[in-house]
């Protein structure tokens, strides 16, 4: 019952709020075609990303974890025209099919992906010596989050936000010892922003047909030396 009750919540606010246009539904299909698995963020969450690219003016956004691009376009539709994401996805063929759904909703030149490890790119954007971001949205390897939120701290700037998704797992952070790889690296990120004096953080709990999940919302207090 909660399930069912769940879904139609969360489907009557994304019709409402977040509908889906023709571009963003034949992303579900594209993944489908390739063969990738479905786990791009909710309607719902799309938008309130954009939400928060609206609120703090952001120009320049780093995603972590591509996939097909959902989110991507999502963030990349409410940037200005001089605004720029850089996003990185592991997976190539993840990426090319991400390329064409980028392509398909026009926001080509707003984007651009980097394919590879994450800490290896951003490793790579450190010898770039890249302008520092307004947003950064972590959606990929969970026990890796604390690394890459260090590396955000390092290329942003006072007010600007960090984002995480998948941080809930269900409910499964609840467990004291649980062996899923996954939900340990969100236990320890969760309990770091806890700590953590840089950052004024929260976690936003979301409920869908899947389940219970969570975002963690950080605004950056102090910036790390770069």
């Amino acid at each position: 019952m909660e399930k069912k009750l769940f879904e139609k919540i969360d489907n009557y606010i994304g019709d409402l709020l977040a509908p889906e246009d023709p571009v963003l539904q034949s992303i579900e299909k594209s993944l489908e075609t390739a063969n990738i698995p479905q786990q791009s963020i909710y309607p719902n969450q799309g938008k309130l990303l954009q939400l928060f690219v609206k609120l703090s003016k952001a120009k320049r956004i780093l995603e972590i974890g591509t996939l097909g691009g959902y989110s991507t376009i999502w963030l990349a539709r409410v940037l200005p025209d001089d605004g720029k994401i850089i996003t990185i996805e592991l997976n190539e063929d993840y990426a090319k099919v991400a390329q064409q759904n980028i392509k398909k909703a026009g926001m080509q030149k707003n984007v651009e992906i980097r394919i590879g490890e994450a800490l290896d790119v951003l490793s790579q954007l450190n010898d770039e010596h890249v302008e520092a971001f307004d947003i950064v949205f972590l959606d990929a390897h969970k026990p890796s989050y604390i690394q890459y939120f260090e590396w955000a701290l390092s290329h942003t700037k006072m007010g600007s936000l960090i984002i995480a998704d998948n941080v809930i797992r269900n409910g499964e952070v609840l467990k004291k010892n649980c062996t899923d790889e996954k939900v340990i690296g969100v236990q320890k990120f969760n309990k770091m922003l806890s700590e953590n004096k840089r950052v004024f953080s929260t976690i936003i709990t979301n409920a869908s047909g899947n389940g219970f999940d969570g975002m963690s919302i950080s605004v950056v207090r102090q910036p790390m030396c770069q």
